[in-house]
């Protein structure tokens, strides 16, 4: 395992090479910051804070090279500042020997293509002297044309709907606008001594595609679409009121002309192709969330995989707001994440920039408190008070004092209330039904030692003088078969399908017989699942359960390196006070036909 402080950065004798869509080797000083969503004054003091900017807002970084991870803008009042001053900087930090890295994020990327969700008043505001009466006269009887016709309260709705400065900001992210044309010669990844930047996570297609064929095609397809959206906004196919999710419902019903422009024709099919394009979605690089998300029984190879084939070592992302707002790292430090919620307001958090030098790894704060190095990303399997850490919540389970109890006759579930006297938290008792047998303790054990983050805390416990064990209840969780009828999860940050492929696997290591959908339970915040009641589990057998001995079992390599890590000596030692002989034996077996195949 490579820890973190004993990671060193390349750092080479030779000049600075560099190429926008390539790597960049032996740069003395990176400092990188995500997420500003137009905190300018956030952003300004943290950059002061590690000596990028003077008092004056000019580069006085040297040959640094400063990284901007993506959402420069949205939701936040000064993003149109943010994008100027980068601008600037870009030249400044050039002439100064140094670079300015600005990535694409989500965020820039859905202004060029009309999803506008999350612009606020004061970024409208901001481009509202840039727009003439005559442009919103234009645009208006478009508009109104569709729905019939002008008259006043079409005209109420219009002005309420596409506020003073909509369209100049549109028209700025234009393929040709100011900032269109600016983000659309930007990299999507950044790979820099060694190290990758990218706003949302290394998914399992930039293993397919390589550094190059993400800078290279993705970038290609996000400026064919946006040059395909100003054709059809020209000829009057498409409108600038229109969002993104009606594009291809729009171009797919028009009925060209027949004597129609090949120009538009061809934006027509642009526009359909390119919909579902990777730089647009949420398995793209752009949103990927699972390296921050999944477990790293899931994700852990997929990453370093995915290091591999783009040159790094490591990644540093955006996107995700970390939960104490604090910049953390992952998986020894093979991920960095940085977005630590910088507009305050909004998020909750504050400026942090990551600053990397001679193989050290530091973050300063905006408020130029002492700096820190990345901390630890916490295991939290459902949401629980204080954001306790699972050894907290033991220590809770398996001394606070019980203050209720209560027996659900139908399910026959005891459900107790613990409290230390600060937090009290919920928890299912399972009286014990055999010597030495605890399946829930067993099984959260096994979870925590494969690194799968699925099974809640789970503690020996006697309660109301039955012996027996304790099991957290995550507050607010739904189970499978509320989440299925709801039709909610489907774009879950670690995707469902690999989640339920690690349950399969784990349950067939266990032998599960009882997996039902009430067993079945997830975090509605971000869907992650979480497996309890595990009475039925560790039956003394060889063989797979019932309900999965035609399921295909997807042995990943994650896999395969955390069952080879269950050695005898392991098992015995973590579980021999929860599982009998006959049982310890079996799980043996069981992992050792995992293993062959």
């Amino acid at each position: 395992m490579r820890m973190l402080a004993a990671f060193l950065f390349v750092i080479l004798a030779t000049p600075v090479t560099f190429a926008e869509d390539g790597p960049v080797e032996g740069a003395s000083r990176v400092v990188a910051i995500s997420d500003v969503h137009g905190a300018f004054d956030a952003m300004v003091q943290t950059l002061r804070n590690v000596d990028i900017l003077d008092d004056e807002l000019n580069w006085a970084g040297g040959d640094t090279h400063l990284v901007v991870i993506g959402d420069l803008l949205d939701r936040g009042p000064r993003s149109r500042d943010a994008m100027d001053l980068m601008m600037r900087l870009e030249g400044e930090a050039e002439e100064a020997g140094g670079h300015v890295h600005v990535l694409i994020g989500n965020h820039e990327m859905m202004n060029m293509i009309g999803d506008l969700r999350y612009v606020s008043k004061a970024e409208y505001a901001a481009f509202a002297k840039d727009e003439t009466s005559r442009e919103r006269d234009r645009w208006f009887e478009a508009w109104a044309a569709r729905r019939g016709g002008a008259s006043t309260p079409l005209r109420d709705s219009f002005d309420n709907t596409f506020p003073q400065g909509y369209f100049a900001l549109a028209e700025a992210f234009s393929a040709d606008g100011k900032y269109g044309k600016w983000l659309l010669d930007k990299p999507i990844i950044a790979v820099i001594n060694r190290a990758a930047f990218v706003h949302g996570g290394l998914p399992p297609v930039v293993i397919e595609m390589g550094l190059e064929g993400v800078n290279k095609n993705l970038r290609k397809n996000l400026s064919t679409y946006v040059h395909a959206l100003e054709t059809l906004t020209d000829a009057g196919v498409l409108l600038p009121t229109d969002s993104f999710y009606d594009h291809e419902r729009l171009v797919t019903n028009y009925v060209p002309a027949l004597d129609e422009s090949r120009d538009v024709l061809d934006a027509i099919k642009a526009v359909q192709r390119l919909s579902d394009s990777a730089v647009l979605s949420s398995d793209g690089p752009l949103w990927y969330r699972g390296n921050v998300k999944c477990s790293g029984l899931i994700e852990k190879h997929r990453l370093e995989d995915a290091l591999e084939s783009i040159g790094a070592d490591r990644v540093v992302v955006g996107h995700t707001p970390t939960p104490n707002r604090r910049v953390l790292q992952r998986f020894d430090g093979l991920v960095v994440e940085v977005d630590t919620g910088m507009l305050g307001f909004y998020y909750k958090g504050s400026g942090n920039a990551l600053v990397l030098q001679d193989g050290e790894l530091l973050v300063h704060n905006e408020d130029g408190s002492e700096p820190y190095s990345p901390i630890a990303h916490p295991r939290q399997v459902g949401a629980r008070p204080g954001k306790m850490s699972p050894e907290q919540l033991q220590v809770l389970l398996r001394n606070g004092d019980i203050v209720e109890s209560t027996k659900d006759e139908e399910s026959e579930r005891t459900v107790v209330r613990v409290s230390d006297g600060t937090h009290t938290v919920s928890a299912l008792f399972a009286r014990r039904t055999g010597k030495g047998f605890y399946p829930d303790v067993a099984a959260y054990r096994i979870d925590r030692l494969i690194d799968l983050d699925m099974v809640p805390v789970s503690v020996i416990r006697t309660v109301n003088g039955e012996d027996g064990s304790l099991q957290f209840v995550p507050n607010r969780a739904s189970d499978e078969a509320q989440r299925s009828t709801s039709g909610r999860g489907s774009s879950a940050p670690c995707a469902l399908p690999s989640q339920w492929d690690a349950m399969y696997v784990f349950d067939t290591l266990i032998h599960n017989e009882g997996r039902s959908l009430e067993r079945m339970m997830y975090e509605p915040s971000d869907w992650s699942l979480i497996l309890v009641e595990h009475e039925r589990a560790f039956k003394a057998t060889r063989s797979r359960p019932p309900h999965l001995k035609t399921v295909k079992l997807e042995i990943t390599d994650g896999w395969r390196e955390a069952l080879a890590a269950l050695g005898d000596e392991v098992l015995s030692e973590n579980l021999s006070d929860v599982l009998d002989r006959r049982r310890l034996r079996s799980l043996r077996q069981r992992r050792d036909e995992l293993l062959k195949q």
